[in-house]
């Protein structure tokens, strides 16, 4: 089965084919940083007005792409939420006429699902059930994933997500958008113990996260060191060593909570290479596989999409998705 995925959730106009929900044909992202940088964050009316251009160029270079024609199609799978209202809607209409005009199923993806997806892409992939950690600019939630369509979402973040904490502390130190290459890349110059930033934890026998206080903290240490510039390094490690604590820690707890042996980073944090080689430390330490994709399937694509999609139009007790069908911008439908 040839799915065509789309997604347009936030700043990314993507479209990818994926066969069999494993094999990637093509897979395509325009992105939006270039717009986005000067205002040191997401635009949503910037971001729907550029995914109205891009949505049309996207989808036939993922097609040529996938040496296919449109009609080769067997189904289409585009994201339906959460995100960006307006930014959803261009890729969810677009893939609800793409496949009305073809004539052949289509289906309506959650997003965090897809995320969760992107490590069957890659092989070898987890076997169920699974422990998954997702940490990108606008959730960090961990996951029992039960099966493919079976999955229970074990503690979230109650205020900032990880990434999005990049991005407040990294405009704290005038570093620009988006922050989570940027502070990266200077973290490396810095010592991560200079600086002692709290581990907010919360409770240790939960799986919530809060990342809120951390950013107040950075923020406070900023404000009252005149002269941070000569910090910043030390400071963006220290920040960065403090979110890949709490996030390390809160995967092996739930691990060993659900009695897994198999666990999977994913989302756009999962690029952050400290957090990519300390969880594969802790994961070694406690006898436990971890599955990592690779740096281009961990920020938003659709690849990840057609292959979540796959398995939805595959479960036979999941109903079809009606033309009425709408977007949502938190929480699942």
């Amino acid at each position: 089965m040839k799915i065509l995925g789309i997604e347009s959730s936030c700043d990314e106009t993507a479209a990818a084919v994926v066969e069999d929900g494993v094999r990637v044909l093509s897979s395509i992202v325009a992105s939006q940083i270039a717009v986005h940088h000067p205002y040191g964050g997401v635009v949503p009316e910037l971001a729907s007005r550029k995914h109205i251009e891009n949505i049309m160029p996207v989808v036939r270079q993922a097609l040529s792409r996938a040496s296919l024609e449109a009609d080769q199609l067997d189904a289409v799978a585009v994201t339906r939420g959460p995100g960006l209202v307006g930014a959803l809607l261009v890729g969810f209409c677009f893939g609800k006429a793409f496949a009305y005009g073809l004539d052949i199923p289509w289906v309506g993806v959650d997003h965090l699902e897809g995320h969760i997806h992107s490590v069957f892409l890659e092989s070898p992939s987890p076997d169920f059930p699974f422990i998954a950690l997702l940490a990108s600019g606008g959730h960090t939630n961990l996951y029992y994933v039960k099966s493919h369509t079976d999955i229970e979402c074990l503690g979230q973040t109650f205020d900032d997500a990880a990434g999005e904490a990049f991005d407040k502390v990294a405009k704290m130190l005038g570093l620009g958008y988006p922050g989570g290459k940027v502070i990266s890349d200077l973290a490396k110059a810095g010592d991560p113990e200079k600086i002692a930033f709290p581990r907010p934890y919360l409770d240790k026998n939960a799986f919530d996260f809060s990342f809120s206080g951390l950013k107040s903290a950075v923020n406070r240490y900023v404000q009252t060191h005149g002269d941070f510039e000569d910090q910043a390094a030390d400071i963006a490690a220290g920040f960065e060593q403090s979110v890949v604590d709490v996030l390390s820690f809160k995967m092996m707890h739930a691990a060993k909570a659900r009695k897994c042996r198999h666990i999977a980073l994913v989302g756009g944090v999962a690029a952050n290479r400290r957090l990519r080689d300390q969880m594969t430390a802790a994961a070694r330490k406690q006898g436990l596989t971890l599955f990592l994709p690779s740096i281009g399937l961990c920020g938003d694509n659709a690849a990840m999409i057609a292959a979540s999609g796959y398995y939805y139009l595959k479960d036979p007790a999941r109903p079809a998705d009606a033309l009425n069908a709408d977007v949502y911008s938190r929480g699942k439908r």
